[in-house]
């Protein structure tokens, strides 16, 4: 490379690391306040040597935005698997997706070794309706490999014009071979909160992701559920399985909403904004009233920092699998020219001192997901009640064999240990808990 082109990249090179640099006496000056580490200047000479060799002897000519766009990726790419660059296009995109509406398939990844891996399926969209699962490795989309791909790239292509189908290869845990999987993009309306009653005086809310508005939501969730129930609930399940994370005031807030005092999350980082501590406000919106968390191997990041919050203050039992382990903070910084810098600034911390970071939330009681079926012509078993002649109960109430449905009632609705076994379980857990709180007031 010719000594003016080396010059003028250097000079380049120096204004966007906010440093002076002195041209042809090899040396870096740091700025007056002397804040500035010394420069690798070998790796710098380097770098200007390959962007030369590029320009020079590349097969085509390639526009000196692009290749320093490019290696403004890689530098963040190279950090690890959170960081990145955003153009504008998808700064706005970002956006968008932390408000609830957005394009594309449906689901939350991250890299691993080179492929995308599945984090979690977003309720009601596309991907979770063809079976995508957590832990999925995504090999190939449509045609073009995955592997080189950035994450960005790879995010790029999965989304696109609503309607229009994609074809994954995807390799999955137990399965002999990959599997292909067409999904069709759509807009994706992301509703964060859905409520519903398990039984008579139990609640279940889940949360799909945090969103700026998820706190909100879920308090009037809650308070649906205890008009339902008459004022107030003996129990809740709050639902964060295959939860990615989302917004961290949304964790926060949702933290919050359940523990009357104390620490909630904290942050550490190197610079001094990077640590931030949350504390909870007084009110508890159960009363104090058992709840019972569940997650899984898909529950990261906002849904970890919920379920670590609430177990280290001791305010709930965390039943499931352990967690996906995503522990760091992205900040987003927005650059001049209306794109951004996405990175990793700090790690959390659960209130007792824990890093969530690559080892996730042990849950109080380990529970798989399993399925359970009903067994094969079962039939209602002989009780006293169904004995000819059988003696009245005395209180002249009709007795319980008369009344009720019998197994096997097309019209009876599934039962939950069929549907949800690990809801099923958790209910289970949480009226004994009710129970016990009950008889000792």
């Amino acid at each position: 490379m010719n000594i003016k082109r080396q010059n003028i990249v250097l000079v380049l090179v120096g204004i966007l690391t906010g440093v002076s640099i002195s041209i042809g006496s090899g040396v870096f000056a740091e700025r007056e306040s002397g804040a500035t580490p010394v420069l690798p200047v070998e790796e710098l000479r380097t770098f200007s040597d390959v962007f030369g060799r590029i320009k020079n002897d590349y097969v085509e000519d390639v526009a000196d935005s692009k290749l320093l766009e490019s290696a403004i990726r890689g530098m963040l790419a190279g950090l690890d698997p959170h960081s990145a660059y955003l153009d504008q296009e998808q700064f706005k995109e970002l956006q968008v997706g932390t408000s609830g509406e957005f394009g594309g398939l449906g689901i939350e990844v991250g890299m691993e070794d080179g492929f995308v891996k599945v984090i979690a399926p977003i309720d009601d969209t596309p991907a979770q309706r063809a079976g995508i699962q957590s832990g999925d490795l995504i090999i190939r989309l449509d045609d073009t490999p995955v592997k080189g791909l950035t994450l960005n790239d790879a995010v790029k292509i999965m989304r696109g014009k609503p309607g229009t189908v994609l074809k994954l290869t995807v390799v999955r845990e137990g399965a002999e071979q990959p599997l292909k999987i067409d999904i069709k993009r759509a807009v994706i309306k992301v509703k964060s909160v859905k409520q519903r009653m398990l039984e008579k005086g139990f609640g279940y809310v889940r949360i799909s992701q945090f969103q700026s508005k998820t706190a909100e939501n879920m308090v009037d969730a809650i308070d649906k559920l205890k008009k339902e129930a008459g004022g107030h609930l003996r129990g809740l399940v709050l639902d964060l399985r295959n939860n990615p994370g989302g917004v961290l005031n949304g964790a926060v807030a949702v933290s919050d909403a359940f523990l009357k005092k104390g620490l909630i999350v904290y942050t550490e980082g190197r610079v001094s904004d990077s640590k931030l501590r949350f504390n909870a406000t007084p009110d508890d919106i159960l009363d104090s009233a058992p709840l019972v968390v569940l997650v899984n191997q898909g529950s990261a990041s906002a849904s970890e920092i919920v379920s670590g919050a609430l177990q280290d203050h001791k305010r709930a039992i965390i039943v499931g699998s352990r967690t996906f382990g995503k522990g760091s903070v992205q900040t987003i910084l927005p650059l001049s020219n209306g794109t951004a810098v996405k990175l990793t600034t700090a790690r959390y911390y659960t209130p007792s001192g824990r890093s969530i970071q690559a080892e996730g939330i042990e849950p109080d009681i380990k529970l798989d997901p399993v399925r359970v079926s009903a067994l094969e012509n079962a039939f209602d078993p002989i009780k006293e009640a169904d004995l000819s002649g059988h003696l009245m109960n005395g209180d002249g109430k009709e007795t319980a064999a008369k009344t009720g449905k019998k197994v096997g009632d097309d019209k009876a609705e599934k039962p939950l240990a069929q549907s949800d076994y690990q809801l099923y379980e958790a209910l289970n857990l949480l009226k004994g808990l009710a129970i016990q709180r009950e008889q000792m007031q």
